[in-house]
């Protein structure tokens, strides 16, 4: 059964999150929310926590998962980042962006591109998940919180819960998210290249 954790949006119980972060230490999956909607989160070098994601939200092992990162720094250390790719996400973070990079050797290789070596990382503008990312201290893997079947989000937290409650640990609600997906711009190639326009403004990136 999830547990249930419904926090301040802007000043987030930091006693609730911690028992929150537990659970993804224990392997657990979370529904977090984001800048953009909800997600599932979980432990980056946990296989079997990796393998239930891909389980519950119902992809296989090609779908690209995201990297949740707390800033730059950390973002660029799972990924090779040059001074051009680091000039534009230094214009777009924190925000609703994925950004398509080579992976670095730090991300395991059963979560990046299986042909193309790549990862999608991003660092959210969340206070919520901001807080839940400093006191985990590291990355989180996601993925969009779209039941299998469906193709919207869900963005109801008790809806969330009463969908899942038997197959993630918890859920952490503090209200609705914006429900845009992120803008994805690929900067894996010679030039940035926009897969999706999104919430985030590609302007930003000077595209």
């Amino acid at each position: 059964m999830a547990q249930y954790f419904e926090v301040h949006p802007e000043n987030p119980q930091t006693r609730l999150l911690k028992q929150a972060v537990a659970l993804l230490e224990k392997g657990g999956i979370l529904a977090v929310p984001t800048d953009s909607s909800y997600a599932f989160v979980c432990h980056l070098d946990d296989k079997n926590a990796v393998d239930s994601l891909r389980r519950v939200r119902g992809v296989d092992d090609k779908h690209q998962l995201t990297l949740l990162c707390r800033d730059l720094s950390e973002l660029s250390s799972y990924a090779k980042v040059d001074n051009r790719q680091f000039r534009l996400l230094k214009n777009a973070t924190p925000g609703p962006f994925t950004f398509i990079l080579e992976a670095s050797k730090e991300v395991p290789r059963r979560v990046s591109h299986p042909s193309r070596k790549t990862i999608g990382l991003r660092v959210p503008d969340h206070k919520v998940l901001q807080e839940l990312l400093t006191l985990h201290g590291s990355a989180l893997l996601a993925t969009t919180l779209i039941p299998p079947g469906d193709t919207h989000p869900l963005n109801d937290a008790e809806d969330i819960r009463e969908r899942f409650e038997k197959v993630i640990a918890g859920v952490v609600d503090a209200g609705a998210c914006p429900q845009e997906p992120t803008t994805v711009v690929d900067l894996s190639g010679e030039t940035p290249e926009i897969i999706r326009q999104g919430r985030g403004d590609a302007a930003l990136l000077g595209l």
